[in-house]
């Protein structure tokens, strides 16, 4: 089973990207996310009403980080610390070496390779520093443009599973996506 440790929270790098831990300073960027249409529209889960609510995800996301039950980085741009996004591993499974990643990105830098460029760095981190075998992906079947980068960045569509989430009234489908070690 992996063991794992997140008290000594990495940064991460790539060509034009850093991930770093999101704190306070980062509440109006997370805010913008959470609050976003556009953004929230394939995700089940309710959109953010106000900056305090931000603040307490912020709360419980340490508190899990903490714990090790979870990582989430805040990508920015290098040499601008304002958040453009958020990537991280969730429902991290040490027992089955597996972690589901999920991630969202401000419109207005959608489109533009960021999003792939963080996923490289995070499945290398989760396969080279968390030691995990699997990785994979949950998403609405009509985000054709989330689907489009998994496959871009070497993931695999493993299953369709027919109303299995039950959110707002309604009884949703989910693709799973996965990418294996090596």
């Amino acid at each position: 089973m992996l063991t794992l440790d997140f008290t000594a929270f990495p940064e991460l790098h790539s060509d034009r990207l850093t991930l770093r831990r999101a704190d306070t300073t980062d509440i109006p960027q997370l805010y913008r996310l959470r609050s976003d249409e556009q953004i929230m529209k394939y995700i089940p889960r309710p959109m953010a009403t106000s900056p305090d609510e931000i603040a307490e995800f912020l709360r419980v996301t340490d508190e899990k980080i903490a714990d090790n039950e979870m990582i989430n980085w805040k990508i920015s741009i290098k040499g601008d610390p304002t958040m453009i996004g958020t990537i991280g591993f969730y429902h991290i499974k040490p027992e089955h070496y597996r972690a589901e990643i999920g991630y969202m990105l401000l419109p207005e830098f959608q489109g533009k390779g960021y999003i792939t460029e963080a996923i490289a760095a995070v499945v290398h981190y989760g396969f080279e520093a968390m030691g995990l075998h699997s990785i994979e992906a949950l998403v609405d079947p009509e985000n054709i443009a989330s689907s489009t980068v998994l496959e871009k960045c070497g993931f695999v569509r493993e299953a369709y599973f027919k109303e299995n989430e039950f959110y707002n009234g309604k009884f949703l489908d989910t693709v799973v996506y996965s990418k294996l070690k090596g």
